[in-house]
């Protein structure tokens, strides 16, 4: 192995996160399927414009807000580990998802979601009615706080007690939201998606695609409150046309379930203890 991030003899340059070993599996940096599609539907330049990572649960948010919204965009894909000038001019920390709007730009998913709400402009996602709105930001909260963090410290998690433990956990900050939801729904404040569905979609659709396979993650009760609301989130038109192929996602989160170094700040976060990047 040369010092250089190339293997012997080949001119292919490793992620950090494959520790040197090119048969490690590494993150895409490119979408597929519809959500490729979609992309390449938004390639043209447009003054807002979402820089992400395919593979990014965080810019899944931004990206399913933007079509569900109808709102001209761009869409650019940017590899988040090099940290590519674009990029760091908005935000300096190199993170995605970041947003520019002539001008300006910021980040961080929850505050790009609720930048795209005072627009006022497409199709609202927080409620009009000043109390719903509020449970909305609360429930959101929960979300980031604690479903968030418990669905990575399972992933990570390489001891088998461990596992137990904080799939427990997910489970139970999970049943939290679903009681606080519209009881018929089918999403969280009944028969349309809003706020707070967008917040979780991303990771529902990463319970299936990545928890289920890495770690056992059972599919929903048939016939329970939650199976309605991950049905109605996954055949939701924003969700389908920004979700890569299975593929993508196993590749990209292999390095989190064997809990590689370099992986990235979310996982140094977990383990360390730490808030959420």
């Amino acid at each position: 192995m040369s010092t250089n991030g190339t293997t012997n003899g080949s001119n292919k340059e490793l992620d950090p996160n494959q520790g040197g070993d090119a048969n490690k599996k590494t993150y895409h940096k490119q979408p597929t399927g519809e959500a490729l599609k979609t992309a390449n539907a938004h390639s043209a330049d447009n003054e807002l414009t979402l820089y992400g990572s395919c593979f990014c649960p965080f810019v899944h948010r931004v990206w399913i807000s933007l079509e569900h919204k109808g709102l001209p965009y761009a869409y650019r894909e940017v590899d988040v580990y090099r940290k590519p000038k674009e990029l760091t001019d908005i935000n300096p920390r190199g993170l995605v998802p970041a947003l520019r709007h002539g001008e300006w730009g910021s980040y961080e998913s929850t505050v790009l979601m609720e930048y795209l709400e005072d627009l006022d402009k497409g199709k609202p996602l927080l409620p009009q009615d000043p109390k719903l709105r509020a449970e909305s930001r609360l429930w959101s909260d929960h979300i980031n706080r604690h479903i968030i963090p418990a669905f990575y410290r399972y992933l990570q998690a390489q001891d088998s007690e461990d596992q137990v433990k904080f799939a427990g956990q997910l489970r139970e900050q999970i049943a939290k939201l679903v009681d606080a939801a519209d009881p018929q729904g089918p999403f969280f404040l009944g028969d349309e998606l809003t706020f707070v569905d967008v917040q979780l979609a991303p990771w529902i659709v990463r319970l299936g695609k990545v928890l289920k396979p890495y770690r056992g993650w059972p599919d929903p009760e048939p016939g329970s409150r939650w199976e309605k609301w991950v049905k109605a989130v996954e055949a939701a038109g924003p969700v389908q046309r920004t979700t890569s192929t299975d593929e993508l996602y196993l590749d990209s989160y292999e390095r989190y379930a064997e809990n590689r170094p370099n992986t990235s700040q979310v996982r140094e976060a977990i383990n360390s203890g730490m808030q959420m990047p």
